[in-house]
């Protein structure tokens, strides 16, 4: 203790004899925020930081240790079950999460706020790079503000009111704040996905292909708004919304110059050889050994996505039936037999082929289902080197929006303001076309068409982490969460809870109001 005290003064008493202007230097081993913004490689950089907080283990995963993010929201709804509550998925599928669960709750939050603080910093400090071409930097800025607005669109959908910053990271200024209405953080990501739409490309190519571009900003704004107009948020059922919904999509099929369209091959759509193709507006970019996922481990071994029957239950045969309807042509002793190809194209199941072998219900041990979607492993034996891939070793990219949502967007919302019309069936006929799937019955109410609709989305974007933030919008989930989950022969594994007066919307982490008491909780946390 002693001696400890004597060094301190030491070292104390020799700083004090020094000249000041000696310590008053800039350090020369690691960037600070007035050396950083210099040059075009130090913008570049900046802005890869933008995009590097995507794949976070709290936006869509694969930075940390066996993390599949994108694919465990799956497992928030009744698609699907995630039996080790990995970031605590299962916990909110119980509807058992609090104030500090932690997992995903708490990392949600943090990374969209680091993706939005980045964001806001390279927005401010871009400008003092004068060595970038100006229509570069001006198109860089777009890619900023798409960003802060998927970020942002990512903290109320699931959280709702936030505070609201548009200025770099300031704990003087910005530790207090209180939430902002949710409303207005609407309003704002509206605000930054036009400025991006303005700014953007229509489309990147070689070594840029993965940025943000017009379409994507475009057809983000149609989600947002979509979102905006469904009945969780739109209580009065505001026609206009609907309006605002369907012209926002419409926008995006119309948009010339981008080479939009559905992929020819469904299950070829989310393999690897066949990235950045023409149905991706856009993804999260993975690549090994730069940067790798973990989506094969999770889909051919841990299983932590796994599908449940309701899912299986759920698709129509390939007559276009329910597997209800006597005329569907549905064998219970062959209940995999001729169903909707997107089943199969999804997930597999007992009596399956799946990397050349026969599948018994203990190869997937959960549930006896497992995704393929995400991941390489099919039917047959996969390439020596890509028999057994570890913990980052995938580089399939996460497709964040695609054109076949864009249109399904279009439908239902245009639905709701005009009932059935001819634009409403082509567009939902066009993505039945890619499978083979007879065409939806023109004849259909308005409420008929809507439940249609709610059905092909289920079934058209399984495992895409998509059916949670629907269910919840359609407040419905107080409905269908609130139900027992079985594995493929019928057996009971859990029965999950959804309060309707609190679990629409996630809590505010406790280590936030911590931080920050002026941040009012969520009802029923």
């Amino acid at each position: 203790m002693k001696k400890i005290f004597l060094l301190l003064f030491c070292a104390g008493s020799l700083a004090a004899g020094c000249n000041k202007s000696l310590l008053d230097t800039a350090p020369h081993d690691r960037y600070t925020e007035e050396t950083f913004w210099k040059t075009p490689e130090a913008a570049f950089a900046g802005l890869a930081g933008c995009y590097s907080v995507l794949r976070n283990a709290g936006v869509y995963g694969g930075k940390t240790s066996n993390n599949a993010t994108a694919l465990w929201e799956e497992t928030l709804s009744p698609n699907a079950y995630n039996q080790t509550d990995a970031l605590s998925f299962n916990s909110i599928a119980r509807g058992t999460q609090m104030s500090s669960t932690g997992g995903i709750v708490t990392g949600r939050y943090a990374d969209c706020f680091s993706g939005i603080g980045r964001c806001n910093t390279f927005l401010a400090r871009v400008d003092d790079v004068a060595a970038i071409d100006p229509a570069v930097r001006r198109r860089m800025k777009g890619e900023a503000y798409f960003l802060r607005g998927l970020y942002y669109f990512m903290l109320q959908n699931y959280y709702g009111a936030v505070p609201l910053i548009l200025a770099p990271p300031d704990k003087n200024t910005q530790s207090d704040l209180p939430r902002t209405p949710r409303a207005e953080v609407v309003s704002r990501v509206l605000i930054d996905l036009d400025s991006a739409a303005n700014i953007l490309p229509l489309k990147f190519t070689g070594a840029d292909l993965g940025r943000a571009t017009k379409g994507a900003a475009m057809g983000l704004k149609a989600r947002v708004l979509l979102y905006e107009a469904s009945p969780l948020l739109n209580t009065t059922n505001d026609v206009t919304k609907w309006k605002a919904a369907a012209d926002a999509a419409k926008a995006v099929i119309d948009l010339a110059g981008t080479g939009y369209d559905l992929f020819a091959d469904y299950r070829g759509l989310f393999l690897q050889p066949n990235e950045n193709n023409k149905e991706v507006i856009f993804d999260v970019q993975y690549i090994f050994p730069q940067q790798g996922s973990s989506f094969d481990l999770i889909c051919a071994q841990y299983n932590t996505n796994a599908p449940l029957l309701d899912l299986a239950k759920t698709y129509y045969t390939n007559k276009g039936l329910p597997i209800t309807d006597p005329a569907s042509g549905y064998n219970p002793d062959s209940p995999y037999l001729r169903r909707d190809p997107r089943l199969y194209g999804t997930f597999t199941y007992p009596g399956d082929m799946y990397q050349g072998a026969i599948i018994k219900p203990t190869r997937f041990a959960i549930t006896g289902y497992g995704m393929k979607k995400y991941s390489l492993y099919d039917s047959i034996a996969p390439p020596k080197d890509k028999s057994d891939l570890k913990d980052g070793q995938s580089d399939i990219n996460f497709i964040v929006l695609r054109y076949a949502d864009v249109l399904m967007m279009y439908a239902e919302a245009q639905n709701e303001v005009s009932g059935p019309d001819a634009s409403i069936f082509t567009a939902l006929n066009r993505i039945r076309d890619r499978v083979k799937m007879p065409h939806i019955d023109g004849t259909l109410s308005k409420e008929a068409l809507r439940a249609e609709i709610r059905h092909e989305r289920r079934v058209e974007f399984a495992g895409e982490g998509l059916y949670y933030s629907d269910i919840r919008r359609w407040k419905t989930a107080e409905t269908l969460m609130n139900a027992t989950v079985q594995n493929y022969s019928g057996k009971n594994l859990e029965t999950r809870r959804f309060d309707k007066d609190r679990d629409y919307w996630w809590p505010i982490p406790v280590g936030e109001r911590d931080l920050n008491p002026n941040l009012e909780q969520n009802k029923g946390y």
